[in-house]
């Protein structure tokens, strides 16, 4: 007969003569899933051929485990019978990692024993309870439609009753986790872009909140916002016509992306983007991988700190697992760009240029206008006395919206008031009327 094969959580040994080594196999399983099992009378293979049990062979089991394994734990041992055979099953649990055999300490990866150090395996377990596939979500009242359209965009198929298990949205009680609720439709992460005037956060200019909706959409989101602040600069020298990017935006791309992908999600706080006049600044929380070494990360080796997560971002082209990403913004800027912190990783994208912050804004906001925005700067721009209650009527939307609309004008510098309250007038600047109504 035989019983299966040996996993994470189940080893199997052909008899007693093999407690050490089934005791460390306990140790590594404990080590890595807080529980395991363990059979003597099973070869390896899973083929059962039987244990001979005596008078002191359970206790002699139990006392292996009980001077062997620190800190202590108990033990459920029984003796089953199958097809006229003896084994013993023992099963363990503990929550007290890390735990030790005979001094030394183990990690279980998938049927083997590994020996680790202490200090290994503290950053093993550290790294264990930060992954986001192992904390539960706050929320299990998630949905994930815009994630299975990015999927059928990509020409990839969902199955309804097994992709919440195929994507690893699920922890091992079959609850949704932490990268369930970063890739829901709605959830508390926001992604944030701000961009400031002169080179310090002393004065804001504009924040974009790109967040509470799946992760993958708001990123896109990122990335096209900044290519659209990415504007062409011609220089004159001489009688030298010369064509500039504002930033290199593959290397923009690159950082972008590796923050979103290593971001210690567990820790409450999303990747940001903060833009200045001669820099571009991408933080993302958590620094350098356990194990990874600062000349192994300038060289583009990965050690991804959410390997599910890196797994979908591959599925959908948004990464590919080349590890040119680090490499190609060191060749572009030089190493210094990057600053890595215990608790942080900065990566600073230098300016080609001062750039003119209203004009940068400006531009941006006349592409994502609507029909509606449009027709609120013709109104001012016809009757520079027009008051919001008279624009909400003529263009068929609530004062509390219009108002809102004016705000996100005025702070990107299309729109400017000037006089008192009651008495004085709107001022359209930087648009030209002659476009193209949507």
């Amino acid at each position: 007969m035989n019983i299966g094969m040996e996993t994470e959580l189940i080893e199997f040994k052909k008899s007693t003569g093999e407690l050490k080594e089934g005791i460390i196999s306990l140790v590594s399983m404990l080590n890595k899933n807080g529980r395991g099992v363990l059979y003597f009378g099973v070869r390896n293979d899973g083929e059962i051929v039987g244990q001979q049990i005596g008078d002191r062979t359970m206790r002699e089991i139990s006392q292996g485990i009980a001077n062997a394994i620190k800190p202590q734990v108990i033990p459920t041992i029984i003796m089953e019978l199958c097809e006229d055979k003896n084994v013993i099953k023992v099963t363990i649990e503990g929550d007290e990692k890390p735990y030790s055999a005979y001094g030394k300490y183990y990690m279980r990866s998938a049927d083997e024993d590994r020996e680790i150090s202490p200090q290994q395996l503290r950053s093993l377990m550290l790294s264990a309870s930060d992954s986001i596939v192992n904390i539960e979500s706050n929320n299990q009242e998630l949905t994930f439609s815009q994630l299975k359209t990015l999927y059928i965009g990509n020409n990839l198929a969902l199955r309804e009753n097994t992709f919440k298990q195929n994507l690893n949205l699920l922890t091992h009680d079959g609850t949704y986790n932490l990268m369930a609720s970063i890739l829901a439709d709605v959830n508390s992460y926001s992604i944030k872009v701000a961009v400031f005037s002169g080179t310090d956060k002393t004065n804001l200019i504009k924040r974009n909140e790109y967040g509470y909706k799946c992760m993958l959409v708001a990123v896109k989101q990122v990335l096209d916002y900044m290519e659209a602040l990415n504007d062409t600069v011609v220089d004159m020298e001489g009688s030298l016509r010369k064509e500039s990017k504002l930033f290199d935006f593959s290397c923009f791309r690159e950082a972008w992306l590796n923050a979103c992908l290593h971001n210690r999600w567990s820790r409450q706080t999303p990747p940001a983007v903060y833009m200045f006049d001669d820099r571009i600044e991408i933080i993302s929380v958590g620094g350098l991988p356990d194990g990874l070494t600062l000349e192994e990360f300038y060289e583009g080796k990965s050690k991804p700190v959410n390997l599910e997560l890196q797994q979908i971002m591959v599925q959908l082209d948004y990464i590919e697992q080349t590890g040119h990403g680090v490499p190609l913004i060191v060749s572009r800027y030089g190493k210094e760009v990057f600053d890595i912190s215990e608790n942080f990783i900065t990566v600073t994208i230098p300016l080609n240029h001062k750039r003119n912050v209203e004009g940068d804004l400006s531009k941006t906001a006349i592409k994502e206008m609507d029909r509606s925005d449009r027709k609120i700067l013709e109104l001012m721009k016809e009757n520079s006395n027009i008051s919001v209650s008279e624009i909400s009527r003529q263009v068929g939307l609530g004062t509390t919206t219009v108002t809102k609309r004016i705000h996100r004008l005025k702070e990107v510098g299309i729109v400017e008031r000037k006089g008192p309250k009651k008495t004085g007038q709107w001022i359209v600047k930087q648009y030209n009327f002659k476009q193209k109504k949507k």
